[in-house]
């Protein structure tokens, strides 16, 4: 018995050949689907006043399952490279992500490409809006910062036909292409860490954006496993602040900590500037770092190896995170399959006084 072949739709693999090869949803498709002519779809789009409120619930609904966006260029332009890259950051004001920015810009930059950057914040709904513009405006290819977590926001990327690069986390099941590294590997690494430091009683601080979070559970996971959480074998003590995270918030939130744990003897931070604001609180209470408290922050900024105590915290390779995501939209620009679409860059713990 000959076995029928799944709905093209269902396959992501077949997803990912057509749309490489014949360049994304257009209107003919959209049109085709809703059972209409092109014009009629456009009309749809653009004046929907001038077309039946059937034809367009139908031309609606056609968009919606396939994800079409319109081309805001379309006409505009003689040839059908922008030259233009966009790239999503969650905000401008981390500095943890300008180490990206930069490497990204100038190596695009070499190979006579723009840069256009977009701050989505932490909201997801946020994210799918910018990127419905970006996609609108059809760069040459979209870096993400994270994984695309929003099933609308990842249906249009795939429908769109331009090269993704989601940076800065891991998965199996990437979008298209992606560079980066496991968050919960990290929180693994700094319990082992801070266990073979002589550690005991370790607590966190973190964002309570996801990929904090996710390093957070990580870290506490661990640290039950190795004998050094909360008492009797539960999670280490911690205290989430609002991302992006701040001094201030670093301050405030070791206080909490020492109130209501004040046998804890580390903080996991996940962030270099909520560190700062944990150094800073210590100080000011006369807990000695690193005697009474090993302090580990996150991102290895450059303020990290000048203060005092010097901040012991994780280094990610940011400049490469951006070189190589470069040069991967400008391969499949060129129309060459990538080696490695999906790259591990790892990271590594840089020990320094405070740990």
């Amino acid at each position: 018995m000959t076995r029928k072949p799944e709905p093209e739709e269902k396959d992501p693999a077949r997803q990912r050949r057509v749309r490489r090869s014949a360049g994304g949803i257009t209107l003919r498709d959209v049109a085709k689907l809703a059972g209409v002519a092109p014009i009629t779809a456009s009309r749809a789009l653009n004046t929907p006043d001038a077309v039946s409120p059937e034809v367009l619930r139908k031309v609606r609904d056609a968009v919606a399952q396939t994800g079409y966006v319109p081309n805001m260029l379309a006409g505009g332009l003689a040839s059908s490279r922008s030259r233009l890259v966009a790239a999503v950051v969650p905000t401008v004001s981390g500095p943890v992500f300008l180490e990206t920015v930069q490497s990204l810009t100038e190596s695009l930059a070499e190979h006579g490409y723009q840069l256009m950057l977009g701050q989505s914040g932490y909201a997801d709904s946020r994210e799918d809006a910018l990127l419905e513009a970006i996609i609108g405006r059809r760069p040459d290819g979209v870096v993400l910062t994270g994984i695309m977590r929003s099933p609308e926001g990842r249906r249009r990327l795939v429908s769109s036909g331009i090269p993704v690069v989601e940076t800065w986390d891991l998965t199996p099941t990437p979008i298209d292409m992606l560079v980066g590294f496991s968050h919960e590997a990290i929180g693994k690494a700094v319990a082992a860490f801070l266990k073979q430091r002589g550690r005991r009683r370790v607590a966190s601080i973190h964002g309570n954006d996801e990929r904090a979070v996710r390093r957070h559970r990580a870290f506490d996971e661990a640290a039950v496993e190795l004998g050094i959480g909360g008492k009797r074998k539960s999670a280490p003590p911690a205290v989430a602040v609002p991302a992006p995270t701040t001094l201030g918030s670093g301050r405030a939130a070791l206080r909490e900590l020492l109130d209501r744990s004040p046998e804890i003897d580390a903080v996991f931070c996940s962030s270099d500037l909520l560190a700062l604001g944990v150094l800073t609180e210590a100080q000011a209470s006369g807990v000695r770092v690193p005697d009474d408290l090993a302090v580990i922050g996150f991102g290895d900024l450059g303020f990290a190896r000048d203060l005092h105590p010097a901040l012991t915290t994780v280094r990610i390779d940011g400049t490469a995170i951006g070189r190589l995501a470069a040069r991967l939209i400008i391969e499949r620009v060129a129309g060459r399959t990538p080696d490695q679409p999906v790259q591990d860059i790892g990271f590594s713990i840089v020990e320094r006084a405070s740990a």
